[in-house]
């Protein structure tokens, strides 16, 4: 057997062997099968953060790592942004949960490095749900930790997932990071109204 040979075939072994890895990585980031699988699909760059962090709760799977806030999008403290759209479309989410009947998609945008909680506000936990990184099933209130890339590179990680809700509403959220808390409205299928502060 010539040398050129062996190094066809050698190179043709490591292409496959680096087509296997990506395929059984891009599964791994994939959420699990469920009745909600099809309401919050991976975004078209997928770059999840690292699966594990050291002192701290499990990692939170993200789709994307960002230099910037994306347009569209304002703060809420320091540490999170969620969509600046009056209205954030809704459509019928197929879940049992009466509390979960409608669904609004949007991309969750979390500082690096944070652990950050959200909630539905005081008289909102039976009228709304929510959801990021597609891990268990809407609750009232997640943790969303945004554990940065490899080599750290990332200011800010992105999350598929968004609102469920009983029926379109302007809905009040409570987000807490670093021990502070703020408020924000979102306009879940219906607008909020502009001269409430958030």
């Amino acid at each position: 057997m010539n040398s050129n040979s062996a190094e066809r075939r050698t190179g043709h072994a490591t292409a496959r062997w680096g087509l296997l890895c990506l395929t059984v990585t891009l599964s791994a980031c994939t959420p699990a099968g469920g009745p909600r699988q099809h309401t919050t699909p991976q975004a078209d760059r997928a770059a999840p953060s690292t699966g594990a962090s050291v002192g701290g709760p499990p990692c939170t799977p993200s789709v994307d790592t960002l230099s910037a806030l994306p347009a569209g999008y304002r703060l809420v403290g320091n540490d999170v942004a969620v969509p600046d759209a009056p209205v954030l479309s809704a459509q019928e989410s197929g879940e049992a949960d009466p509390a979960a009947r409608l669904f609004a998609k949007w991309g969750l945008v979390v500082r690096a490095g944070k652990v950050v909680d959200l909630r539905a506000a005081p008289g909102w936990q039976d009228r709304a749900r929510l959801g990021w990184g597609g891990t268990g099933t809407p609750a009232a209130t997640v943790t969303v930790h945004a554990c940065g890339p490899e080599g750290g590179q990332a200011r800010w990680m992105a999350f598929v997932g968004g609102t469920w809700v009983a029926r379109a509403a302007c809905v009040p959220l409570i987000v807490t990071s670093n021990g502070q808390e703020d408020r924000v409205n979102l306009g879940i299928g219906a607008p909020c109204d502009r001269t409430t502060a958030p």
